[in-house]
C-alpha cells in the first residue's frame, strides 16, 4: 500500500505538468478553432531555455521563469503573424485542416533546428536542491516536483481570473463561444485570436521551464508532450481551464495506477484506453461546455 501510495503522488505530481501543458493548446484550439501540433516543440523550446538560461547566467530555474514567460509570449505573437494569422481567416472546418499540415511542418522544422543547434543528447537542469525531499505520513514527495505542482497550478488559476475579470479576457471567452455574434457586439475578433494565440504559447513555454527542472529534455520531447496534451484536452473538453488542470491531474494518476498494477511498460496505455472511452462515451469531455 505504501508504494501504490507514493505511485499516486508522483501521478499527481507529474499530472500538474499534464494539466498545465494542455492548457495553452485547449485555449488556441477552443478560440481559434486551429490545432497546433506543434504545441510539445514549444514546450521543448521553453525547457531549453531555461536550461542555457540556468547554464550560461546562473539563474535559478525557478526564477528564469520570469523571462521564459515572456519571450514565449513574444514567440507566440511572431508565429501567429507569420503563420496562423492566414488560417483564421478560412472557414472553422478548414482552419483544422490547415493548421494540421502548418503544425506538423512547424513541429519538424523546430525539432530539426533544435537537433542542429543543440545535438540530440539529453539535458537536465542541476540545481542544489535538485535531490531534496519531504517525508510526510511516509511518504517521500521531491520538493522540486512539488514546486512545480504549485506554480503549474498558479498560472491556471492566474488564467482562470484573466479569462474571467480581464476585458480581453472576456473578449476572448466571448470569440470562443460565437465569434460572429462577439464582431457584430464590436470584439476585435483578430486581436482576440492573437491575444489567445500568445497566452497558449506562454503557457507551453512555462510548462518547459517546469519540465526541465524535473525532468530531461531533448528535441525529441515534443511528440509526447502534444500526446500527453491532447489526451488532456480530449478528456477535458473544451471550456474550463481549472477542469484541463484537473483532467491533468487524473492522467497522471491514471498512468500511475497502470504502471503499478500491469509495469512501467504499461504506463502509456492508460491514457490511450482513457482518450479513447472519452470518445466514444462522452465525446465533449468531463467539464466540456
Amino acid at each position: 500500500m505504501s508504494v501504490l501510495a507514493q505511485q499516486l503522488l508522483l501521478g499527481l505530481l507529474i499530472g500538474g505538468l499534464y494539466g498545465l501543458a494542455a492548457a495553452g493548446l485547449s485555449l488556441v484550439f477552443g478560440v481559434l478553432k486551429v490545432l497546433n501540433v506543434a504545441h510539445g516543440e514549444l514546450i521543448m523550446l521553453g525547457g531549453y531555455g531555461t536550461f542555457w538560461l540556468v547554464t550560461l547566467l546562473g539563474l535559478d530555474p525557478f526564477a528564469s521563469l520570469a523571462l521564459v514567460l515572456p519571450l514565449a509570449l513574444a514567440g507566440g505573437l511572431a508565429l501567429y503573424w507569420a503563420l496562423f494569422g492566414f488560417v483564421v481567416r478560412a472557414d472553422e472546418e478548414t482552419r483544422v485542416k490547415n493548421s494540421l499540415l502548418i503544425g506538423f511542418g512547424l513541429a519538424l522544422a523546430l525539432h530539426a533546428l533544435a537537433v542542429r543547434l543543440w545535438t540530440a543528447d539529453e539535458r537536465a537542469v542541476v540545481t542544489p536542491y535538485g535531490g531534496a525531499v519531504l517525508g510526510v505520513g511516509g511518504l517521500s514527495i521531491p520538493l522540486v516536483r512539488l514546486l512545480s505542482l504549485a506554480l503549474a497550478f498558479a498560472l491556471i488559476a492566474a488564467l482562470h481570473l484573466l479569462l474571467r475579470h480581464w476585458r480581453w479576457g472576456k473578449a476572448i471567452r466571448a470569440t470562443a463561444e460565437d465569434w460572429q455574434a462577439a464582431l457584430l457586439a464590436g470584439i476585435d475578433v483578430r486581436r482576440a485570436y492573437l491575444l489567445a494565440f500568445a497566452i497558449g504559447t506562454g503557457l507551453a513555454g512555462a510548462a518547459g521551464t517546469l519540465v526541465s527542472i524535473g525532468y530531461s529534455i531533448s528535441p525529441s520531447i515534443g511528440l509526447e508532450w502534444t500526446l500527453k496534451a491532447l489526451i488532456v484536452v480530449v478528456l477535458a473538453g473544451l471550456g474550463s481551464m481549472l477542469g484541463t488542470f484537473v483532467s491533468g491531474l487524473f492522467l497522471g494518476v491514471a498512468e500511475a495506477v497502470s504502471a503499478a498494477a500491469f509495469g512501467g511498460p504499461y504506463r502509456e496505455v492508460a491514457g490511450l484506453v482513457i482518450f479513447v472511452l472519452v470518445l466514444v462515451l462522452r465525446p465533449r469531455g468531463l467539464f466540456g461546455r
